[in-house]
């Protein structure tokens, strides 16, 4: 018998057919997507720590954003509770799954993504700063630098037992503060938090006892970390830019 979960979700798939909206011609580029059409047949099971990589398109944010909206989640970010939005562009995969949930996984979470980081410092600002922290700079995070701000907001917001989905924070990061995001993450995790990241980072990737899954033309593989086709070509790169280099100059 399997032990019993207790992360807020264990396992992701899809609703029944008849519960499900119609396939309409506005959804047939989503359902096009490998990796989405293995969620959509055979589910996704999720860990403590779950990584998704994969080239651009392979649809790692179309699924996290799926997963945080079907928790419920706004599609631009925040916790549970945050209802800002400024332009509807999410797809409705969200719409077409179901989160089976852990035995008291709690119902916290919270959804950052690079791409509306603006229109949610906006909003945090808006709000105010949460009552059990009155050091919380989010009334200055736009006055913060990319990456200050995205610790900022790891600081205050990723503190306690709960979901927290993550796409493409490394748009943020230097180098050092995605070790410093690497940190925080690794004790969040380690403090009770559930974590669900599409990352193109090699150092977020390599989350101490992540369960990695590159995406690929069969919906994707798990590998271990040294495996990634990122880690792989990045370390090629770094060891020998030239030979890189050479491929992409013109003749």
């Amino acid at each position: 018998m399997s032990p019993i979960s207790t992360l807020p979700v264990r396992r992701v798939e899809a609703l029944p057919p008849g519960d499900a909206p119609e396939v309409t011609r506005a959804d047939a580029w989503m359902l096009r997507i490998p990796a989405v059409d293995r969620l959509l047949r055979r589910g996704l099971d999720l860990g403590r720590v779950t990584v998704l990589v994969g080239e651009n398109g392979s649809g790692k944010s179309t699924i996290v954003e799926a997963v945080a909206m079907a928790y419920g989640l706004g599609a631009e970010g925040g916790s549970v509770h945050a209802r800002h939005t400024t332009a509807v562009s999410e797809s409705s995969l969200h719409a077409r799954v179901r989160l089976v949930r852990g035995v008291s996984g709690g119902r916290w979470g919270y959804f950052l993504r690079a791409e509306t980081m603006h229109g949610l410092y906006t909003y945090l600002r808006d709000i105010g700063p949460p009552p059990r922290d009155r050091n919380d700079r989010s009334a200055r995070l736009h006055e913060l630098s990319h990456g200050e701000s995205f610790l900022e907001v790891l600081r205050t917001r990723f503190t306690r037992p709960g979901l927290y989905v993550l796409d493409e924070p490394e748009a943020a990061l230097s180098f050092r503060t995605s070790l410093a995001a690497l940190a925080h993450l690794t004790e969040l995790a380690a403090d009770g938090g559930q974590l669900l990241i599409a990352t193109h980072s090699p150092v977020l990737a390599a989350l101490p006892g992540a369960r990695i899954l590159e995406l690929d033309e069969g919906g994707w593989t798990e590998r271990a970390w040294d495996e990634l086709a990122l880690v792989r070509e990045q370390q090629g790169f770094l060891a020998d830019p030239e030979r890189f280099l050479r491929h992409l100059r013109h003749p």
